[in-house]
């Protein structure tokens, strides 16, 4: 399956984009296997192990998979991830070095931003697509509520701190087109529990 060729498609896709930190490659098949029957087709693979890449590689072959790398720092991870196979680009920061490489390659990009500051950033360079992270730590909903009311054109995926029971309060925002969530894919869950916990969110209403 080819992705979609932007990044607001691709956060419509699903209410909820697994945030997955995988340490053994012959986990990447079967854990993209049971989030995707279980509805959660847009996986971001974190580069925060030495398997991510290889990871990003084995979870490409699965069908229905849109699949991307995230906590994307430099020219050199993006470069890396793309060469593996990534159909989007997930960063925790927006410097310009990285959003201006990130646009060239003409990937999809959601860079993280926890301020106006870094918002107006990446306004200044096209984008209106970022994440809000981290979510919980950087005041919650309350805090983006405010952050987002100048900017009514950009659209939103909080990630850090957000579970199965608060997800829904975020994708009661307007502003939110979905958020990043760790729970689907807790360390150690079987085949069977990580497709049932991509079901329910997956089910989760925007």
């Amino acid at each position: 399956m080819s992705a979609p060729d932007n990044i607001h498609e691709i956060m419509l896709t699903a209410p909820v984009i697994p945030v997955l930190v995988v340490d053994d490659p012959a986990d990447a098949r079967p854990m993209a296997e049971a989030l995707v029957a279980g509805g959660l087709k847009v996986l971001e693979v974190t580069l925060r192990t030495d398997a991510a890449i290889e990871v990003i590689k084995r979870m490409n072959l699965v069908p229905g998979a849109i699949v991307g790398a995230g906590t994307v720092t430099n020219q050199k991870d993006l470069d890396a991830a793309l060469s593996a196979g990534a159909e989007f680009i997930v960063s925790p920061g927006l410097t310009e070095p990285l959003g201006k490489a990130a646009i060239r390659s003409g990937v999809p990009f959601l860079p993280g931003i926890a301020t106006a500051g870094e918002l107006m950033a990446g306004l200044d360079m096209g984008l209106t697509h970022f994440k809000f992270f981290p979510a919980m730590a950087n005041g919650g909903i309350p805090a983006l509520k405010a952050l987002a009311a100048p900017f009514a054109q950009c659209r939103f995926c909080p990630t850090g701190g957000i579970t199965a029971e608060t997800a829904p309060d975020w994708l009661a925002l307007k502003e939110v087109l979905c958020v990043g969530g760790s729970w689907v894919a807790p360390k150690g869950a079987s085949r069977e529990e990580i497709e049932k916990l991509a079901s329910e969110a997956a089910a989760m209403a925007r």
